[in-house]
């Protein structure tokens, strides 16, 4: 109801058709895309037939949103897929809004805003809006006017109004509030520093760190600010080197002013006041006075999404890359023409294997990142040269690749293979949880991952079968034979990539999709057989 206005007449009736067609064409939509992406991932220009669809988007996302929520261990496939629609929909309308937002006049407010843009925009599917997180922070404000109110019953912050951009200007009753500030933040709240576990991306999300209590000095600093601003005190944000920092204004209004006629708060440090020497105390290193300066919206983003970029870089289970992917894409709506940052796009789309929905027909994005990189600065030919080659080497290998190979294990050569796609499995040597989705009648993998895995120390080496597993961390491993075996409680796995291969979990095994399915036919037939023997003999053992 949020999307109709009270005052209106509207006709349910035409409403219910239309958001009826929409369901529909919304499912044909889902339905395709397991058969058109299944090889790899969903592309960056995959959507094409998303963006031209006719009529509201809120009712197509509405049954997206319907099919997230369908029975848990059901229509696995269906919600993969509708899950990946769901969050470019959604992501493409937050870039749209950032990108709006950064056109406008800078105001106090409007750092708090830019920041929730980030958090939405990395956390497309969470009900994350900046006016659910401006209600908890009026929250945390009507607690500091309560102790606020113990120290100065008369204090003029006390009588502001909501959405009031008025600033005291007394130095005295500003430091009352900041007082009340701190003692609310973190000793009543027990807001503080996340020094256990700094990175963490979590630290930067602004609805993480009102829910878990905790950030880094930046996302720290914005919550600190926020309230500041609303009780009158006109901090300042600082983009200081290594720890983000606010000025507080000790000089005459009008009076030419330097870096030491200010006091600096740490937010990180339960609002530590400092000075301009404790600062570089702080950081261990003399900095120059241009460092001390207030700086933009802008900038100020550009610093927290410069943080998510290095935590995206230092991924390692997540094979999907999807912080630096998402942190690459608010960089460049910021900076479009960074052509490092574009090189480093290009490269995690050629390594991701990204292409167009109609791949080698179309130019592929990668091409058009290369080419763009070129014009700004054609002293990149080197490294877009190294590029565009290995690009069209991978078309010219796309091209010449026939058919889907299919394994029968009916075959003389698969006689060994013992599990299949489907199985829950345990691993006997680190004991993680999987399910099978593939499997080779020996180790396919090249020398040197042979020799750094240590596989000739297992009895049989690399003349066994090898399975892909899903793993319950969320990674993808490939294992060896005599290091699985049947998990005899199997529970779900809770990798996301599941839903690209099956279809169901049934409470003791995995059905394959349509697609995994045509590449081992033999394998469903197999697995029902396996699941009867395990049970009956845990029955007979029972007995």
């Amino acid at each position: 109801m949020k999307h109709y206005s009270p005052t209106d007449y509207v006709n349910w009736l035409e409403e219910y058709k239309v958001r009826q067609k929409a369901g529909l064409e919304a499912r044909k939509i889902v339905a395709s895309f397991s058969k058109r992406f299944f090889s790899e991932h969903v592309p960056c220009n995959g959507f094409s037939d998303i963006e031209n669809l006719e009529g509201p988007e809120i009712f197509f996302e509405d049954e997206l949103v319907c099919i997230l929520n369908m029975e848990g261990r059901k229509a696995l496939t269906w919600k993969y897929y509708a899950k990946k629609i769901l969050y470019y929909l959604r992501q493409q309308k937050i870039l749209n809004n950032l990108k709006a937002f950064l056109q406008q006049p800078d105001d106090y407010e409007s750092y708090l805003e830019g920041a929730v843009y980030i958090d939405q925009y990395c956390n497309p599917l969470s009900d994350i809006s900046l006016r659910d997180i401006q209600a908890q922070i009026h929250s945390i404000v009507e607690l500091v006017c309560k102790t606020l109110r113990g120290i100065n019953s008369r204090h003029p912050s006390l009588t502001f109004r909501a959405g009031e951009s008025s600033m005291i200007m007394e130095i005295e009753l500003q430091s009352q509030v900041l007082d009340a500030i701190n003692y609310v933040l973190y000793d009543q709240l027990k807001f503080k520093g996340n020094r256990m576990d700094y990175y963490n991306a979590l630290n930067l999300y602004m609805h993480q760190v009102l829910t878990r209590r905790t950030g880094i000095p930046i996302s720290m600093s914005l919550l600190y600010l926020t309230i500041a601003r609303q009780l009158g005190v006109p901090l300042e944000p600082v983009n200081f080197p290594s720890h983000f920092l606010l000025r507080w204004c000790q000089g005459a209004e009008g009076a030419t002013l330097d870096i030491f006629d200010y006091i600096y708060i740490d937010a990180f440090g339960k609002g530590k006041q400092l000075t301009v020497k404790e600062c570089e105390y702080l950081i261990g290193q003399h900095v120059t006075a241009a460092l001390y300066g207030v700086v933009n919206v802008k900038k100020v983003l550009q610093r927290m999404v410069g943080n998510l970029l290095s935590l995206g870089k230092r991924e390692g289970i997540d094979q999907s890359y999807q912080l630096l992917r998402d942190s690459l894409d608010l960089y460049l709506a910021m900076y479009p023409d960074q052509v490092q940052l574009l090189l480093l796009q290009a490269r995690l789309y050629f390594h991701l294997g990204i292409w167009p929905e109609k791949s080698f027909c179309l130019v592929l994005k990668v091409l058009d990142i290369l080419q763009h990189i070129q014009t700004l600065d054609p002293g990149q030919h080197g490294a877009v040269g190294y590029l565009v080659q290995h690009t069209l080497e991978h078309i010219e290998r796309k091209k010449e690749e026939v058919g889907v190979e299919v394994k029968l294990r009916s075959e003389e050569k698969h006689r060994d293979v013992c599990y299949s796609i489907g199985l829950v499995m345990k691993h006997k040597r680190y004991g993680y949880n999987c399910v099978i989705y593939g499997w080779d009648p020996t180790c396919m993998m090249g020398h040197e991952w042979i020799r750094n895995m240590n596989v000739h120390s297992l009895p049989h080496g690399h003349h066994q079968p090898f399975y892909n597993v899903l793993v319950e961390d969320g990674s993808c491993r490939y294992a060896a034979q005599e290091n699985l075996e049947y998990n005899v409680e199997p529970q779900e796995i809770s990798h996301p990539d599941v839903g690209r291969y099956f279809s169901e979990f049934t409470g003791t095994h995995y059905i394959p999709n349509a697609e995994l399915e045509i590449r081992y036919p033999e394998d469903l037939e197999f697995v029902y057989e396996t699941v009867q023997n395990i049970y009956s003999a845990k029955e007979d053992t029972a007995e």
